[in-house]
């Protein structure tokens, strides 16, 4: 775990007040279920794989110099946030190696800052460094064939896409709210990848039955058909609907059957192996009951009580707009 203490700014939502509950999970019964990996920071050859060195140079000077902001979302450096991104991307790199290694199955990098919308030459969202590409090109490096990332983060995992859309050796689907930041990952948006890319920008609302939907009619299908060596998860939470800034549906309930059914994918599909990294989340109560039925999830507890509840609102109904994508995506 990466809690980045040092990684702050006057009422930002990421912020360390995040993880104010998270640091209860090693005195509950479900931590006899884990194990804890030692996180590390990433070098700077590590951080190439994905960002260029003069990327990577210019957030190490703005945080030396902070507080700065460095994108328009606004995504904040002070002194300690390079360090921080860095221990962030280290860590999710080692979650990775212990799965390859055979170590553990399926391993969760609960770290901030967050990762998914960083890019190749800029960060931006919140997000310094690209944790998850980062180490799926590390996964890649060491002989690793085929990968399939699912993005499930209210916002659409635009740094994601961009490190690694054209990459024939992995797949990449991210389900996010429709029009809001980025302002991308829409469902035509990268047709020379059409059936490895897959964007599905999702109605205000969408909810338990909604992600349910696009496990079976979507997800499950394109990692049979793609069949990777690994499974790769950007899990953000601000797809919770008491989230402050976004308006999708979702429930501890679903996020628990979401991340069973993704466990239960991994072993169909890509030889049991996932990693999970942790990307939004900005009510911290929400943040650590989300997390704790994840893991519940992994480790086959049953699942907790949900003491928000499901979604007041009503969802829409994604049904014929999900069977045009698949028919266009070709599965």
């Amino acid at each position: 775990m990466v809690p980045a203490p040092a990684h702050d700014y006057s009422d930002h939502p990421e912020c360390p007040q995040r993880f104010a509950h998270l640091g209860e999970l090693r005195s509950l019964p479900i931590a006899e279920d884990l194990t804890w990996i030692e996180p590390r920071p990433a070098t700077e050859d590590e951080l190439a794989r994905v960002h260029t060195r003069a990327m990577v140079a210019e957030v190490r000077e703005a945080a030396r110099q902070g507080p700065a902001i460095v994108d328009f979302a606004p995504t904040y450096v002070v002194p300690g946030s390079f360090e921080a991104a860095v221990e962030a991307a280290g860590a999710t790199i080692e979650c990775a190696r212990a799965v390859l290694s055979g170590a553990v199955t399926t391993a969760f990098a609960i770290v901030r800052p967050p990762g998914h919308h960083a890019e190749p030459s800029h960060s931006m969202g919140f997000c310094l460094f690209n944790n998850l590409a980062i180490a799926v090109q590390d996964a890649l490096a060491q002989g690793i064939q085929r990968v399939f990332i699912v993005d499930f983060d209210a916002h659409h995992g635009n740094g994601t896409q961009a490190a690694l859309q054209n990459d024939p050796r992995v797949a990449f689907l991210s389900a996010h709210q429709r029009g809001i930041y980025p302002g991308s990952g829409y469902e035509h948006e990268v047709p020379e990848a059409r059936g490895r890319v897959v964007n599905l920008p999702l109605p205000a609302y969408a909810g338990d039955a909604c992600y349910a939907r696009i496990m079976e009619d979507v997800i499950r299908p394109l990692a049979h058909s793609f069949r990777p060596d690994i499974l790769f998860v950007s899990a953000g939470y601000d797809a919770h609907w008491r989230d402050p800034i976004t308006t999708l549906g979702l429930s501890t309930r679903g996020f628990y059957q979401m991340a069973a059914a993704l466990h239960g994918l991994a072993r169909e599909a890509a030889q049991g192996r996932m990693v999970l990294v942790l990307e939004g989340g900005y009510d911290p109560q929400a943040l650590f009951e989300n997390i704790y039925a994840t893991l519940a999830a992994l480790v086959g507890r049953p699942p907790p009580a949900d003491v928000h509840g499901p979604s007041p609102q009503a969802e829409p109904d994604i049904a014929t707009w999900l069977d045009r994508l698949r028919v266009w995506h070709g599965f």
